[in-house]
């Protein structure tokens, strides 16, 4: 299913009407909107019938509506909609690019009978064996998905966003007789646990207090009466209203007239609303359950055990009791504030997941035995001179951050497309200050290499496995990198990834410092008539298309100067060519190999002829006869930072 501007469009399948007022409804049409502000389109699909335990009408509508799609089109189920149907999505995945979201397992939810919960178990487990991939909303989840079979190289993680709201609350300091507004949004469930809630409020009645619980109460319309019996009881009918599903615009008012946002929920996938809250500057008292643990350390969040109502009750009153603690908290909350995601990063998240699931069938992987040969080479040819102003300027910029609790962060730097580690090999050492390494490659088997060498030098690292594309380029760059670098890499790609790296780096403040990029030019000596076809060949292969647009070739470095020059760095490019001799033959043999490929590849109507040259030249190589000169170029670019200390 192609669309206009070229991208694919994906087609998101939830369980009934995707307009319902539940997180993981607000998950896909956030998300899905988020996707198409990008300008990569998208649109959400419901399917009739009874979740996630289907009956007929369920099974023939997820049938029906994946055989509606075109071979080939990407499809994302849901977990609601296709863990119950295993059957269907088997049927389907040989024909359709088939990814599942899942916020939290089936068999997971609160109160399921046992035999009920082992039924999600086993449909579910087989209903992810079935598909591509998975995208988990949390780390957690993702981590708790190994108990179904989903192995970490099938499964990535695209965290919630939120609605960032203009102005974050802002609340006078607490005073001993100030009524305290408490907030609980969620539809009322079992998991939710607000009865857990009213039955803490009910101990705290001699506090000024007043709660309000958002969400609906028509989703499970017996737990929710279990819930008003207990207001009823408890004689807390003006003090706790159950004011039900509202709008997006009531919701808001909620957030901004409440003085403390509290979530009692059992067990979480994410905890959508923790985000909310703090987006909304409120602090937040929650329970630990799941994957709310991952807040625990983060300002404006108290949390006690899930399911301990006393607790509950301890810390509320604790809060409410002490005036200058809430206020405190709420002066954290708004610090937190600005640590919540958008959901535009949301989907950057998402389309990465996505394309790190299909690396394994579209990626052409570079050859561990081609970059073994060339490492020494690359080693001896790299700028020396652009290698010390680079260390210079990291060490000047290590020295002028503010130490945190008595010590400096490590320089933070990012290899991007690290093959074997070699880059990082040769650079880290170098640099006289503590440091920190992403390591991104597609390549996983050359990724873990790169790993055990680089942690060899005794030196932090990440490694992650990733297809680095202009959609996802901003995803996998951290924000705090202060050095991008790459190593024979930009000649590979095309104009608009350049514009991206750029991008990433301006926003970021980083050094760029990309190396070896073949910059068109190469001679062999002795000399050859057909010298000058094979470099007009191998140039033009150069400028072929390396995945899915025109690689820029031996332009790429003036290309990523001009743009970085226009985001305000100070930009040099030095030359570093390969110097190969005798001692390179094995070398000079796999290069003249892979120009002949490529020649041969650009013109085959003259393979006898570029036959006749490969065999000339290597017979040279193995002789010890030839020199091989190969033009680079090195690239670094610094911001315009006078805290760093300029060039």
């Amino acid at each position: 299913m192609a669309a206009s501007d070229g991208h694919e469009q994906l087609t998101f399948v939830v369980p009934g009407n995707p307009d319902q007022n539940t997180g993981g409804y607000r998950y896909v049409n956030r998300l899905v909107g988020a996707l198409n502000g990008l300008g990569h389109p998208a649109h959400v699909v419901g399917v009739g019938g009874q979740f996630p335990f289907p009956d007929e009408e369920a099974v023939i509508a997820v049938d029906e509506l994946l055989a509606s799609l075109p071979d080939h089109s990407r499809v994302v189920l849901d977990g609601l909609a296709m863990g119950g149907v295993p059957q269907v999505i088997e049927r389907h995945a040989g024909r359709l690019v088939l990814v599942a979201l899942v916020h939290h397992p089936l068999a997971d939810e609160t109160g399921l009978e046992a035999e009920r919960k082992a039924w999600f178990f086993r449909s579910e487990k087989r209903a992810l064996a079935a598909v591509e991939g998975v995208i988990a909303t949390s780390e957690y989840t993702a981590a708790r998905l190994a108990d179904f079979g989903v192995s970490a190289a099938r499964v990535n993680v695209a965290r919630p966003g939120v609605d960032r709201l203009a102005n974050p609350v802002t609340q006078p300091k607490v005073t001993d007789t100030e009524l305290i507004e408490l907030l609980c949004v969620a539809h009322l469930s079992p998991r939710k646990a607000q009865l857990h809630l009213v039955e803490a409020l009910s101990e705290l009645t001699r506090l000024p207090w007043h709660c309000t619980l958002v969400g609906s109460d028509q989703r499970d319309a017996g737990y929710s009466a279990t819930v008003k019996r207990a207001v009823a009881a408890r004689q807390l009918q003006d003090r706790v209203t159950i004011a039900g599903e509202l709008d997006e615009s009531a919701v808001n008012e909620a957030y901004q007239r409440a003085s403390l946002f509290v979530f009692p929920s059992l067990y979480e996938g994410y905890g959508m609303a923790i985000d909310e809250a703090l987006a909304a500057g409120l602090p937040v008292v929650t329970s630990d359950g799941g994957a709310l643990a991952r807040v625990a350390d983060m300002p404006g969040v108290q949390m006690f055990p899930a399911g301990d109502i006393q607790a509950l009750a301890d810390l509320l009153a604790k809060l409410m009791a002490q005036p200058h603690r809430l206020s405190q908290l709420r002066q954290d909350a708004r610090m937190a504030h600005a640590r919540v995601q958008t959901w535009a990063r949301t989907a950057e998240a998402f389309l990465a997941g996505l394309e790190a699931l299909q690396i394994d069938k579209s990626a052409t992987l570079f050859d561990a035995r081609w970059l073994e040969l060339r490492e020494p080479a690359d080693h001896q040819a790299r700028n020396r001179e652009l290698s010390r102003k680079l260390t210079t300027w990291v060490e000047r910029a290590y020295r002028s951050t503010v130490p945190h609790g008595g010590s400096r962060s490590p320089i933070a730097i990012v290899d991007l497309g690290s093959g074997a580690g070699s880059n990082a090999c040769f650079l880290a050492p170098a640099i006289p200050v503590p440091q920190h390494w992403t390591l991104l490659d597609q390549d996983a088997r050359l990724l873990g290499r790169a790993k055990d060498r680089v942690a060899a030098l005794d030196i932090p690292l990440d490694a992650v496995v990733a297809e680095l594309s202009p959609l996802t380029l901003a995803h996998h760059i951290p924000d705090n990198v202060q050095v991008i670098t790459a190593s024979a890499l930009i000649d590979l790609v095309p104009a608009p990834w350049l514009e991206a790296l750029a991008d990433c780096a301006a926003t970021r403040r980083a050094a760029v410092f990309v190396v070896l990029s073949y910059s068109g030019d190469f001679s062999l000596s002795p000399a050859h008539p057909d010298d000058g076809l094979m470099l007009q060949l191998v140039n033009e292969h150069q400028h072929g298309h390396k995945g899915k647009a025109a690689a820029l070739g031996p332009e790429a470095p003036a290309v990523l100067k001009r743009m970085l020059v226009s985001r305000g760095y100070q930009v040099t490019i030095a030359e570093s060519p390969w110097q190969l001799d005798s001692t390179h033959a094995e070398l000079q043999r796999a290069l003249i190999e892979g120009w002949c490929a490529a020649a041969i590849e650009q013109a085959p109507a003259m393979a006898v002829r570029i036959h006749q040259w490969q065999d000339q030249r290597q017979q040279q190589a193995a002789d010890g006869e030839l020199t091989v000169h190969v033009s680079h170029q090195d690239l670094l670019a610094l911001p315009a930072d006078a805290q760093h200390g300029g060039a």
